[in-house]
């Protein structure tokens, strides 16, 4: 996949994509099967593996988020992130939609679908706790998975990096004062150790390998020795992926097999905010002419969730058991079918984006 920004006027080379990732959609659709089969299945092996976490990031995830963007992080050279600040008209579409859009857009949604439309279908009472918890997963932009995204999709991978971290940063000082401000209440309990070891797991740790295992293959083999060290991680980015698949619908098969209409008329008003807020970035970043591998990952990184946080932030306040921590759960289930939908739409609307960018 080219991850080089192209020179004014150019047309660049699309992406290509392997067989496997052709039928990736498949593969997907058999693992939440699988997942949600063997989780009801095997319940009990599923919390043992649950349980190895701390704070609650579960290290087996994380190692298999490891192995999904260390090989898309050996791509980015540091010294081309000097470069980011000609896609500043991309960083600013991504801020606005994450900060000013996002949150607001989930509430309104959440209010008019679980709080009115759905209630009567709805278990008693619980409306006010379920959108809470929809909430909590509209203010936590995403950080690891959207390398994952991008990657797939042909990104600018220095963009998506920088953009991540830009987020990372902002979400220290506005994740708090903002689920405050939409919750209605004084005093937000933000689960510091969640956040920044959830930075430092999936964000530091990755980077920092992913730059030393590039600079010894460089030095070692040059420019040929890290491509072809790329084409054979390439596979297994994508195996984690559906392994990751597999252990998230696995954790929650029970709960699945439980409460199915209660999970599917939560999904409702969080498929509608990922491609709402998608669509958005997407859009305006067409308006202004952002270059396509750039307004790819915009849209997909405005659209996707930190659900870690959300998660720990919803039991932080509401308890293990509450509806506020089952609707950011249907967060994780959701998170990576719609996403790779939306990577197939950003792929095969290129052509269309394209010719508006350059009118």
């Amino acid at each position: 996949m080219s991850t080089v920004t192209p020179a004014a006027g150019a047309t660049p080379a699309r992406p290509g994509i392997g067989t496997f990732e052709r039928y990736l959609t498949l593969w997907v659709a058999l693992c939440i099967v699988a997942g949600i089969g063997l989780g009801h299945l095997f319940h009990g092996l599923f919390a043992t593996i649950a349980s190895t976490e701390v704070a609650r990031v579960n290290l087996i995830v994380a190692a298999l988020i490891w192995l999904m963007i260390i090989p898309m992080l050996l791509k980015i050279d540091f010294a081309a992130l000097g470069s980011v600040s000609q896609h500043w008209k991309g960083v600013g579409v991504t801020l606005f939609i994450n900060w000013a859009v996002k949150p607001f857009s989930m509430a309104a949604l959440g209010s008019l679908f679980i709080g009115w439309l759905f209630a009567p279908l709805l278990p008693a009472g619980e409306g006010p706790s379920y959108i809470a918890g929809l909430i909590l997963l509209a203010a936590a932009p995403c950080t690891a998975m959207v390398f994952v995204w991008s990657n797939l999709c042909g990104g600018e991978p220095t963009y998506t990096l920088s953009q991540v971290t830009l987020n990372d940063v902002i979400m220290v000082f506005l994740f708090a004062p903002l689920v405050g401000l939409l919750l209605g209440v004084a005093s937000v309990t933000v689960p510091w150790n969640t956040l920044l070891i959830s930075v430092l797991l999936y964000i530091v740790v990755p980077v920092i390998a992913a730059q030393l295992i590039r600079r010894a293959v460089l030095a070692n083999g040059g420019q040929a020795a890290l491509d072809r060290l790329l084409g054979r991680l390439a596979p297994v980015s994508l195996v984690s992926l559906l392994a990751t698949l597999i252990l998230l619908f696995g954790f929650q098969g029970k709960a699945i097999v439980a409460q199915p209409l209660v999970i599917a008329l939560l999904a409702v008003p969080i498929l509608i905010q990922v491609y709402l807020n998608a669509g958005l970035a997407y859009w305006l970043s067409r308006r202004l002419g952002v270059a396509w591998c750039v307004a790819a990952p915009a849209a997909l990184i405005g659209a996707s969730n930190f659900f870690e946080l959300a998660v720990a932030a919803a039991i932080s306040l509401f308890g293990l058991k509450s509806g506020a921590a089952l609707a950011t759960v249907v967060g994780v289930l959701v998170e990576v079918p719609v996403m790779l939908s939306v990577v197939s739409i950003v792929r095969a609307s290129r052509g269309w984006y394209e010719q508006g960018a350059r009118a």
